[in-house]
């Protein structure tokens, strides 16, 4: 099997768990390793509530609520086009503050952004964690599973001894494709929501090279919550990346110990154990994680790359359709399939996969580099014929 450095960076998916901390959470920092962050990295942004987004409530929020209530009041205000006009938007994970600044967010950023306006109203809110299929994204090497969130607001404060209402709940849900109704969730806490957005952070830190600032998201996702052992396993990548690899190795062991089947903690240590010398280790960590997971994420993705270098167009195509097949919307499958269909000489097709690709893309950037890659491939790609 291939092992991809520094893969495997869980952004939303993994929830509290029911089972105990890891034995030591804070003997896993080194902060005398890094330098002060160059960002404020602090629980207490992530849901403050700018002056901004109080004269909103005032304005805007406040007669929607009179004329709807709370709860539809503040609903069509996230929902209706007339009102914030919400965006979403992949590229980065933002506060509540930001994502209003910005009318866009990630579904993470806007569920933070509606439960900060909730709870002014004064309803209360709870987060959940939406089991979906596991979809994967990259950049450059480094390998994200990507989950999903929503929340739901509660019209009214019932008393503990009569229990909760569950008629009066209503979900807010960002992604259009979500079919909530239907959907599997997890009430999750708040405190794992925001160690979610300092995960999310420390990730996003790490794409763009800022190893020092991704130190300290991770670190303060792990005291944030410390049963949310996505973190640990940023922090490991953290150290890995900043060639401290003892240490990498022991977050990830932290993380096998609470869950000895992690398949991203297994991938990440046998990539720190060939790091440290330890080649035999690695192997069976390696071997361990095949009989797990026979074909990781991107694994197809990759035999479909070497087949394209090759030439082996038809071969790519099988295997960039064997991702599309497990992850139906991911953009960058899409379009890798559309140029396999391209070399084929097959450019309807190549336009649907296209097409997709453009629809998908979280940024803007890559819609327009997939359009004119598109453009130029179709007049300089030989075409095979059958």
């Amino acid at each position: 099997m291939k092992v991809i450095v520094a893969l495997s960076i869980v952004l939303l998916l993994a929830a509290c768990a029911t089972t105990p901390a890891p034995r030591d959470p804070d003997g896993l920092f080194r902060d005398h390793l890094f330098d002060p962050p160059s960002v404020s990295v602090d629980a207490a942004d992530v849901f403050a509530v700018s002056a901004e987004m109080r004269r909103y409530i005032d304005t805007e929020i406040a007669g929607l609520v009179r004329r709807s209530g709370r709860q539809r009041g503040l609903v069509e205000a996230l929902y209706d086009r007339a009102h914030l006009k919400l965006e979403y938007d992949g590229a980065m994970t933002r506060n509540a503050a930001e994502a209003f600044a910005a009318r866009s967010g990630n579904c993470l950023s806007l569920v933070i952004m509606s439960a900060a306006f909730a709870k002014e109203l004064g309803l209360q809110v709870r987060y959940q964690k939406v089991f979906t299929d596991e979809t994967w994204s990259r950049s450059g090497d480094v390998y994200m599973s990507v989950g999903h969130v929503n929340l739901s607001l509660a019209r009214r404060q019932v008393e503990k001894q009569f229990g909760r209402n569950e008629g009066d709940d209503m979900t807010i849900d960002f992604l259009p494709s979500s079919n909530v109704a239907a959907s599997r969730t997890w009430a999750i806490d708040e405190a794992t929501i925001v160690a979610m957005y300092m995960n999310n952070r420390a990730v996003e830190s790490l794409v763009s090279d800022q190893v020092n600032d991704a130190y300290w998201w991770a670190r303060a996702a792990v005291q944030e919550q410390p049963r949310f052992l996505s973190a640990y396993n940023t922090l490991a990548v953290v150290y890995q990346r900043h060639g401290n690899l003892a240490e990498a190795q022991l977050a990830l062991e932290q993380v096998l110990e609470q869950e000895p089947a992690n398949t991203l903690a297994l991938a990440n240590l046998a990539v720190v154990l060939r790091g440290r010398g330890n080649a035999v280790a690695s192997q069976e960590v390696a071997r361990r994680l095949e009989r797990l997971q026979p074909n990781p994420p991107f694994a197809y993705f990759h035999r479909g790359l070497d087949a394209m270098r090759n030439g082996e167009y038809g071969l790519a195509k099988e295997m960039f359709a064997k991702e599309v097949d497990r992850a139906a919307y991911y953009h960058e499958f899409h379009f890798w399939l559309a140029l396999a269909h391209v070399g084929l000489g097959e450019l309807e097709p190549a336009r649907k996969h296209m097409a997709i690709a453009i629809e998908n893309s979280p940024m803007n950037r890559d819609r327009d580099l997939y359009a004119s890659k598109l453009a130029r491939l179709q007049a300089t790609v030989p075409v095979i014929r059958r």
